[in-house]
């Protein structure tokens, strides 16, 4: 047995060898872990040994691999019994540890749906981005927040559900609030409306938001004809009005064939590391929307492994799974898959490729939404790249500088009358915000408003930690040294930075001021400020940065602000502690009672010892509350 001494003289190649040996031929899950322990990449395979051995015997020539293998230093594996538990269990550990190398959705982000809570007596219809409460029905998801709200307010007026927030309808003062009177609610809080004349309304909003629109456009025209018959021209007008709406909003979804039933049409396109989806969601044969999707693909993926990877995560947080879901024609046996996914649904999923039909056309219209969106994509990234040299490029040339400043550091201080100052610093990296960069400074060592004390603070706070380079002590967001320094205000902040940097052991670090009144840039040792042109492209990374800065100083300060302001009497008081504090506001309802309280009345109270009930009597009375 190799001692722990021979163990840490082995190269990476044969510990990794050695890891490769004992691999078992079953079905399950392999997570690759660098130097560091970090999960890079999670896979599943039908059986793990050849899998997991074509990475480090050449047989796998993904664009991209060579990068991931060469940070592999630990092979984990967990067998499953089928490859579907594989599926299920790659997707768990892929949302636990966000390898680097797996394939995600770029943004990451969560998308908008409209819900429906079906189980509360009068049933709400809202805007959410989350999808896993029992009791509500999902409509989604949807590509624009903003397109979410429009419908709702389209829906709003055609059907008056209430659109007051809580599973119970109404305010505490017990009358109907605005929406009322505008005919956007007929007032269930007051009893206006019964349960069942309400739950017919929302049974349309489903109806319409499931793509039956014809039933609510028949409706709506009938009484506009009646009002209008009656030469009730007003209500018929307001009828009009609603049906416009709604004839608005069924445009939106006009592909109608109804043949096709539900399913989802997807699309994709793929060009080195980047990748772009196109989801067509038919709905009762209605197109109903259509989502588009970008992927990042660190490990060079190819389109079908592509198309599994983020049908598994795009699938596994969505709200429904449509029993059919079309794919590109060269997608490979899709049986694991469709057998994952039918576990989602709770009933058969089929998962295929068509050669012919309606189907088989609006998957090429969805393959070419692809591609148009991925070189869309891909021109804009490349205009960006671009914008960004160029600012880059105008920052050397009128700021002087030796080099480019790739890594730009700006700092900024918030406070009001001297209270509760901070500071806050913000990393640019190659034009791009580094946010795992960003720091806050709780300023400590300055009295009153000193806008220069505090900056000079932030500043030597923030150079001192780039000399503590201990494995215990070592921060990369403080051990990286700017090309470039931007502190927000004029020349006095630019002094004041000055002189914090000069008592630290540094390299040259350029360092500017930037006023926000004219925009203009200060620099050591000239008097006039250098303007650059409003159109500047330098100028504008400036600002974007300055802008940074000030919003994260701000939010800190507000965080701060609020917590101080939180504070209270009860906070100062003997003995009372989180929990003390919670049993004394139960018990008598309300910080007032509290304050009113006698001391046979504190001494009473449950979970307060009788003891700390007289010392809380005592505080309050000498500070003449009582």
């Amino acid at each position: 047995m190799a001692t722990a001494a021979e163990s840490s003289a082995k190269t990476r190649e044969e510990r990794v060898e050695e890891q490769l040996k004992g691999l078992p031929p079953k079905p399950g899950v392999y997570l690759f872990r660098d130097a560091r322990d970090v999960v890079v990449y999670v896979g599943k395979a039908k059986s793990l040994r050849p899998r997991v051995r074509s990475y480090f015997r050449g047989g796998d020539t993904r664009l991209g691999l060579d990068r991931m293998v060469a940070r592999v230093e630990r092979i984990e594996v967990i067998v499953t019994q089928t490859e579907v538990e594989a599926y299920h269990l790659e997707q768990n550990l892929i949302k636990r540890h966000r390898p680097t190398f797996n394939v995600r959705l770029r943004d990451d982000k969560s998308y908008p749906y409209i819900a429906v809570t079906v189980e509360d007596e009068y049933p709400r219809v809202m805007f959410t981005r989350e999808r896993h409460r029992r009791g509500v029905v999902y409509f989604g998801p949807y590509a624009s927040a903003k397109k979410v709200r429009e419908t709702l307010d389209v829906l709003n007026r055609v059907f008056p559900y209430r659109p007051c927030e809580g599973p119970q309808p109404g305010r505490h003062s017990g009358i109907p609030c605005l929406d009322y009177h505008i005919d956007r609610c007929l007032a269930p809080c007051v009893g206006y409306v019964t349960p069942e004349a309400y739950r017919a309304i929302v049974d349309g909003v489903v109806e319409f938001l499931s793509g039956e629109t014809r039933p609510v456009l028949r409706e709506l025209e009938t009484k506009m004809r009646a009002a209008a018959e009656r030469q009730d021209f007003e209500e018929a007008a307001r009828y009009r009005n609603r049906l416009t709406s709604v004839r608005h909003l069924a445009e939106r979804q006009a592909a109608d064939k109804r043949a096709i039933g539900t399913v989802d049409v997807i699309g994709l396109a793929s060009a080195g590391r980047t990748a772009a989806v196109q989801v067509f969601p038919l709905r009762g044969g209605r197109l109903v929307d259509r989502h588009t999707f970008y992927l990042e693909n660190e490990a060079g993926e190819e389109p079908p492994q592509l198309l599994e990877s983020f049908c598994l995560e795009y699938y596994g947080g969505a709200p429904s799974v449509p029993p059919l879901i079309v794919v590109p024609p060269e997608t490979p046996s899709t049986a694991a898959l469709a057998a994952y996914l039918s576990d989602l649904r709770g009933s058969k999923v089929e998962v295929r490729a068509v050669r012919r039909g309606e189907k088989r056309r609006l998957q090429e219209l969805a393959q070419q939404n692809a591609e148009l969106a991925l070189e869309s994509d891909a021109a804009q990234r490349e205009r960006k790249r671009l914008r960004r040299i160029q600012a880059l490029e105008e920052l050397r040339e009128c700021l002087n500088l030796e080099s480019l400043p790739l890594r730009i550091e700006c700092f900024d201080v918030s406070t009001i009358q001297g209270q509760s100052p901070v500071g806050s610093m913000v990393v640019f990296q190659d034009a791009v915000p580094k946010k795992a960069h960003y720091r806050k400074f709780g300023i400590k060592g300055v009295e009153g408003q000193d806008d220069f004390a505090m900056m000079a603070e932030v500043i030597s706070r923030r150079f001192a930690r780039a000399r503590e380079v201990t494995a215990e002590r070592y921060d990369e967001g403080f051990g990286a040294i700017p090309n470039l320094v931007v502190v927000d205000g004029g020349k006095g902040q630019l002094s004041a930075a000055l002189a914090a940097m000069q008592a630290h052991d540094l390299p040259r670090v350029a360092v500017i001021a930037l006023a926000k009144r004219e925009e203009e840039v200060f620099v050591p040792g000239r008097a006039e400020a250098i303007s650059l042109g409003k159109d500047s492209a330098g100028l504008q990374l400036l600002q974007r940065i300055r802008d940074e800065a000030h919003r994260f100083a701000l939010g800190f300060h507000r965080t701060r602000r609020d917590a101080k302001a939180r504070e209270s009497i009860l906070d100062a008081l003997p003995g009372v502690g989180p929990a003390r504090r919670r049993a004394l506001i139960q018990h008598f309802g309300s910080p007032e009672r509290l304050l009113a309280a006698s001391s046979e009345e504190l001494e009473g109270v449950p979970g307060v010892p009788a003891k700390t009930g007289r010392e809380i009597y005592a505080a309050l009375h000498r500070a003449g509350r009582a």
